[in-house]
């Protein structure tokens, strides 16, 4: 079962970051990963050209053994010295620049490209305009022809070419003395002419090759992407289906309390059932008013902690008002000294069955979700309390009269105040929407909740959740120490989208959104492409430092 959608979780906070997929190691000072097909090829290309050059070196050294070895002219000797001399600076130049990846740029491959080229043909000339040596000619453009810059590699090709012309034709037409080995002079024009063209068509090849070969990888690589991103977004979405079946399952028929009066109100069938209590429908016995009745079921009032927590809820519930927060009727306890909370009756579905009909929602019914939850999280603050468990569970699209609002359910694990006794030293929430000071079981404030806030518009724009571990301690590292997929990669969002989310899921609480109302407005102004610059440079910013798909 996929970990977003588990009830939640409470473990010690110790424990909760000790584990991890593939052990216990802090990977914030490694190399980040590549997160897009682009950004895999260029990494390739980076140790590809290592590789090259180093080649580059070998093929020097014995090019400079077998000059000394077959002798020649003077001056052909000194040329191809001093090519092999431009190769290997060249070549060694960039390699020491490249020890560090990042500083690896198309202008510095351009320049070294350009160097191995006029250093290359210094073997042409001694070797001879139609001797093998151009075959290491075809194997250079071959190489650089694939390299991610369609203009750089177009003129590296041309400028091969035109030395091709430039060493060549004044030998052919008997310009200048041929000091070559291999010398054209037995050959007659037209051959010469023929050989130069069956070069050129070499080079031609090579350079088309190669920029096919990659562009024919590089859409192999975004298909694999994608049937990968569809491969798990199916799984999670077969995982919430099955979750949310398993709980149809148990509910829908009579309860052990059903027809029984409790407080104010008869029980009627069974509504939905939890690891501590179960809800009926009800109506007033009064004026038939309808509501929905929760009360602890018979294994919770064994466990301290979890009659606690249902205190907790009905304190919480009990203090707020507001049309976005479901509204509590009556709190008691039944003539067995089993409490009950009795709420508002709401038609309806939450939020995950609305994800599993349409996997994510439109740009502005996640605006009105972020603007009418952000509503019940202000009057939460105002009341000195953090509902710590913002999820698809626990946010209910109630229509009424024809008018839909979303409301917060459950504030079981909230925190009333500085009330803290009962979580602290602990994990509380559902790891895959907490913040990371909630999975470090750190204090919290209601940016907590503003930041599951966030996590919930990520995944009701992407239709992915952020966080999917395999287990409840990986998803609790990861939250903690990892950035959730780009946005832009799982879904068709401007960049600014990115941008928004971004400072809404951002790791410190400081960096956050001041509220709920500033995320929804900078989400309106992302979709439009009017987002602040002032935003834009803010997100920029913590982008650079905590980017995408990466580990901290």
């Amino acid at each position: 079962e996929r970990i977003h959608d588990q009830p939640t979780q409470q473990l010690p906070a110790t424990r909760a970051l000790s584990s991890s997929a593939g052990g216990t190691e802090d990977t914030r000072g490694s190399s980040a990963t590549a997160t897009t097909p682009v950004e895999a090829l260029r990494a390739e290309e980076v140790v590809r050209t290592r590789m090259f050059l180093k080649i580059c070196i070998v093929i020097v050294a014995a090019a400079l053994i077998a000059a000394a070895i077959a002798g020649g002219d003077p001056v052909a000797r000194l040329v191809v010295s001093a090519g092999c001399a431009i190769v290997a600076l060249a070549a060694a130049w960039l390699l020491h620049v490249t020890r560090d990846p990042a500083k690896f740029t198309t202008q510095r491959l351009a320049i070294t490209a350009v160097l191995v080229a006029i250093g290359a043909y210094g073997g042409v000339y001694y070797w001879g305009v139609v001797s093998p040596a151009t075959a290491i000619i075809v194997y250079g453009i071959y190489f650089f022809s694939f390299g991610a810059s369609a203009g750089a590699t177009l003129g590296l090709y041309l400028f091969c070419a035109f030395l091709q012309i430039v060493v060549s034709t004044p030998v052919i037409l008997g310009w200048v003395v041929d000091r070559s080995l291999i010398k054209t002079s037995q050959m007659s024009l037209r051959e010469q002419l023929m050989s130069q063209a069956v070069v050129q068509f070499l080079y031609l090849c090579a350079y088309v090759t190669a920029r096919a070969g990659r562009k024919t990888l590089l859409d192999a690589v975004e298909q694999l992407e994608k049937a990968v991103r569809a491969v798990s977004q199916r799984e999670a979405l077969l995982a919430e289906a099955r979750a949310e079946l398993d709980r149809a399952l148990r509910v829908g028929g009579p309860g052990r309390y059903t027809d029984q009066v409790v407080g104010s109100y008869r029980l009627g069938l069974l509504l939905g059932r939890g690891g501590m209590g179960e809800v009926y429908e009800a109506v007033s016995v009064h004026d038939g008013t309808e509501a929905a009745v929760k009360l602890l079921h018979g294994g919770a009032l064994s466990d301290p902690q979890q009659v606690k927590r249902f205190l907790r809820e009905t304190e919480a519930a009990a203090k707020l008002d507001s049309p976005n927060v479901v509204a509590v009727l009556e709190v008691g306890t039944t003539t067995g000294e089993i409490p009950f909370l009795a709420m508002e009756r709401l038609r309806g579905h939450d939020l995950a069955y609305h994800l599993r009909r349409r996997r994510k929602l439109a740009l502005a019914q996640v605006v009105a979700l972020v603007r009418q939850v952000g509503t019940g999280l202000r009057a939460a603050r105002a009341a000195g309390i953090v509902h710590r468990d913002i999820k698809p569970h626990n946010l209910f699209l109630a229509e009424q009269g024809g008018v839909a609002s979303w409301k917060i359910l459950d504030f079981g694990v909230s925190k009333v105040g500085r009330s803290g006794t009962l979580t602290r030293g602990h994990v509380v929430g559902t790891p895959g929407y907490m913040a990371p000071e909630q999975a470090r079981g750190d204090e919290v404030d209601w940016r907590a909740d503003l930041y599951a806030l966030a996590a919930l518009a990520y995944r009701c724009t992407t239709g992915h959740p952020p966080f999917t571990g395999k287990d409840v301690p990986t998803t609790l590292y990861d939250v903690v120490y990892k950035m959730p997929t780009r946005p832009s990669i799982l879904a068709e969002v401007p960049d600014d989208i990115d941008r928004v989310l971004a400072i809404g899921m951002a790791k410190q609480a400081d960096d956050r959104f001041g509220d709920a109302e500033e995320l929804a407005d900078a989400l309106v102004a992302a979709a439009t492409g009017a987002l602040p610059e002032g935003l834009r440079l803010r997100a920029d910013a913590l982008i650079e430092r905590h980017p995408w798909g990466h580990r901290l």
